[in-house]
């Protein structure tokens, strides 16, 4: 899998080489011209790993253009949750410190890699807040009813949580309302996502927020 890192920063970027190439063909550019060259030839890249003192939002919208099945990474020094939503709705897939650890850097590009999205949790909330209906869903007699588009399979406790994950709410957070374990919760949302075929918290939220109405 081809990914591009663009940093100007040296060290930062020997970071980010050091923590992804044992799982990736890494390509590396340092300036914001080098990588429209590159971006704009007809080698296909999978991942584009950008550090935020590069790029705008122009930039995102003529990267997205030129390659828009690549998948877009922005790392920032200081990252902030209202510029990083404006990312997202451009179609960023993931989000995060520069300084983000090795490991967790190489989950965060396995993570988006394979379809989902790298934020952090507070980020998550606000994203999935907005996915939210503007008028309730009936969610008692009829909720069987309603369980199209691939929750139909869900049992009652797995599409409770997938409910509440669509309002926002963390593992912990899902485990006190409903009394039960943090790792119950994890245990019900992995029986979820095998059987929604969704990677992660926020398209399940989409999921399920596009339910209609009864």
């Amino acid at each position: 899998m081809n990914l591009i890192l663009c940093c100007g920063n040296i060290g930062l970027r020997e970071r980010w080489v050091a923590a992804l190439r044992t799982r990736f063909t890494i390509y590396q550019t340092s300036t914001l011209q080098d990588l429209r060259i590159l971006v704009g030839q007809r080698v296909s890249f999978d991942l584009l790993f950008v550090h935020r003192a590069l790029v705008d939002q122009e930039t995102v919208a003529y990267i997205r253009e030129r390659q828009p099945a690549c998948r877009l990474f922005i790392l920032s020094d200081r990252p902030d949750d209202t510029e990083g939503l404006g990312f997202l709705r451009q179609g960023v897939v993931g989000y995060a410190n520069s300084y983000i650890n090795p490991e967790r850097l190489m989950e965060a590009a396995q993570v988006v890699a394979s379809g989902s999205v790298w934020i952090n949790q507070q980020l998550m909330q606000r994203l999935i807040a907005e996915t939210a209906p503007a008028a309730p869903l009936e969610d008692s007699k009829n909720d069987q009813g309603q369980r199209d588009r691939g929750l139909a399979d869900l049992s009652n406790r797995e599409y409770q949580i997938a409910g509440l994950v669509a309002e926002g709410l963390s593992n912990l957070e899902i485990a006190e309302q409903l009394g039960i374990t943090e790792r119950t919760v994890k245990a019900h949302l992995s029986a979820v996502y095998a059987k929604t075929s969704i990677h992660g918290r926020l398209g399940l939220a989409l999921l399920f927020n596009k339910r209609k109405p009864a």
